[in-house]
């Protein structure tokens, strides 16, 4: 038998591209995929017509201009749809930069399907709903345990609205000392998420940001000359957007306490250090987790998200509102805590998630969670070096260092060499079926690429993501034009590089876009039935 030849790496791909329009285009008059059965006469008679209870003011007066198709149309559509789509199912997402693209189990997602959970409803009683509760009860108690804080709310609807959950927290703490007129002030980093200064800036506080030191550091004297009585807290991220674990976090953490501010810890993307260090040792009074990063929870493209607020005893009687708690007996919901900010989204949380990182860390146990941290540290690593073999990068800061679950590197070499910026290597990256991220703004490190292993993926698929970066750079400098003409294989486009800030040109909705540029409107066809508060009037 002729042995088998191994396919060069980076392995060929070509993406399904379809000329496909949107739904509302593909509707035509009178399709349907299901035909309802009229309204058997007894029902309709012991029942009425509910359209009628409704107040006059928001029933409609014509039906919906909803697409018109067959189920095999609408089944072509997004299955072509889906062919035009990448994702951890199907591609390397290494380059996803900060958003720790793992692997999540798909018996995880068969769990959340079950009946068991999908029809439940938020406004049961709780003598009803006492299984997800117990839930939501011991994930809390493994959040506690990983962070070290004594309370948690798995709340939050996701990373953001648990940093912004926290400043409030730390705003009602300082209300209830006197000192929310006085504290007006939140230092962060520009290396933080920039989530940390959103937050701050929406909660009506000045922010303060700190530029990091010649090691990439943030700048500890900086900090000292920002820190007075006018600060209500320091909210940071550690490690760094670019990987690098501030080693004197304790003392940044001490120089914000005396002068009378609180520090919140951003552990969203906590991958390299589960098992390793805790929020607690280094005094922190709050932090927050992204389900949905660190725990192997669906990102969504953004949403359902899924977040979890901790804090010390002292900020807990903070927390939103409803707590889960246990009496020894039954779990219940405990909405009278005088001191709490109130609610931070609807019930209780995005609890498919809560389930899945339930589930995510049963699995795993003490030891797997501090195996993945290792796992994650050692591929970062491993590509670290793999990467710095290609020409034309860098990893600025911490020369010679290690980094903890991510890297920001640099292209600028390669740029002023060849004049290939690193916006067009991330289109041509498509080209290979894979993702690539630059960084958020501003760009500190120039021409940035941003990349996270995290534990999910093999050797093999780094030394399959590092080749491809070996091959465009090898194009940049001998072929520049494959490069800014790419995408070849993908459905990627590229987009205008001209500033997007003319609001007459925005379209967040087809039914937007239509209006703005004066094309006709779809319409229910003649044949649509009428609404039925309108029968028979």
């Amino acid at each position: 038998m002729k042995p088998i030849t191994p396919k060069p790496m980076p392995h060929r791909f070509h993406q399904a591209r379809w000329d496909e329009p949107v739904i509302f285009e593909l509707s035509q008059p009178g399709a349907r995929g299901v035909l309802l059965p009229p309204v058997e006469a007894g029902i309709e008679q012991e029942v009425g017509n509910p359209a009628r209870a409704l107040p006059e003011a928001v029933r409609r007066t014509v039906p919906p201009a909803l697409p018109e198709m067959s189920q095999i149309h609408v089944l072509r559509h997004y299955a072509r749809l889906s062919q035009e789509n990448l994702g951890v199912d199907l591609n390397i997402d290494v380059g996803q930069g900060t958003c720790t693209m793992k692997y999540s189990p798909k018996v995880n997602d068969q769990l959340t399907r079950t009946p068991k959970l999908t029809e439940l409803h938020p406004l049961q009683d709780e003598s009803t709903v006492q299984g997800i509760l117990e839930v939501m009860y011991r994930l809390e108690g493994m959040l506690k345990e990983i962070s070290g804080m004594d309370r948690v709310t798995l709340q939050p609807g996701a990373g953001s609205a648990a940093i912004y959950t926290n400043i409030c927290m730390i705003r009602a703490y300082h209300a209830a000392r006197g000192e929310d007129k006085q504290r007006d002030e939140v230092i962060t980093t520009i290396f933080s998420h920039p989530s940390n200064a959103a937050a701050a800036k929406v909660a009506g506080y000045k922010v303060i940001t700190l530029y990091p030191d010649a090691d990439g550091y943030p700048d500890l004297e900086a900090l000292k000359a920002a820190a007075f009585e006018r600060t209500a807290a320091l909210l940071i991220t550690n490690p760094e957007d670019t990987g690098i674990f501030n080693p004197r976090i304790a003392e940044f953490v001490r120089i914000i306490h005396e002068a009378g501010g609180l520090c919140s810890y951003d552990q969203a993307n906590a991958n390299g250090i589960l098992g390793i260090t805790r929020a607690r040792e280094a005094s922190f009074d709050l932090c927050h987790f992204n389900l949905h990063k660190t725990f192997s929870t669906p990102h969504g493209c953004g949403g359902p998200a899924a977040g979890a607020s901790g804090v010390t005893a002292r900020l807990a009687p903070f927390l939103p509102v409803p707590t889960v708690e246990f009496d020894g007996q039954k779990y219940y919901l405990d909405y009278n805590r005088p001191q709490s900010i109130g609610k931070v989204r609807p019930f209780y949380g995005v609890t498919p998630n809560i389930l899945r990182a339930y589930a995510w860390i049963m699995s795993l146990g003490a030891d797997g969670l501090r195996e993945v941290a290792e796992v994650a540290v050692l591929n970062n690593n491993y590509l670290l070096k793999k990467v710095l073999e290609v020409r034309g990068v860098s990893a600025p800061y911490a020369k010679g260092k290690r980094r903890i679950e991510q890297v920001r590197y640099s292209w600028e070499q390669l740029y002023q060499e060849t004049g290939v910026h690193s916006e067009e290597i991330e289109t041509r990256v498509a080209d290979f079926g894979m993702h690539y991220w630059t960084s958020h703004h501003p760009y500190i490190v120039p021409e940035p690429m941003t990349l996270e292993p995290t534990e999910s993926y093999s050797r093999a698929d780094l030394d399959e993501y590092a080749a491809m970066l070996k091959q465009i750079s090898d194009e940049a400098y001998t072929n520049p034009e494959i490069i800014k003409t790419a995408p070849h294989n993908s459905t990627v486009h590229r987009t205008h590089q001209e500033p997007f800030d003319n609001p007459d040109e925005w379209a967040l909705t087809w039914r937007a876009y239509l209006r703005k540029t004066g094309l006709p409107y779809p319409s229910p066809s003649s044949s649509a039935e009428t609404l039925p508060e309108r029968r028979g009037e």
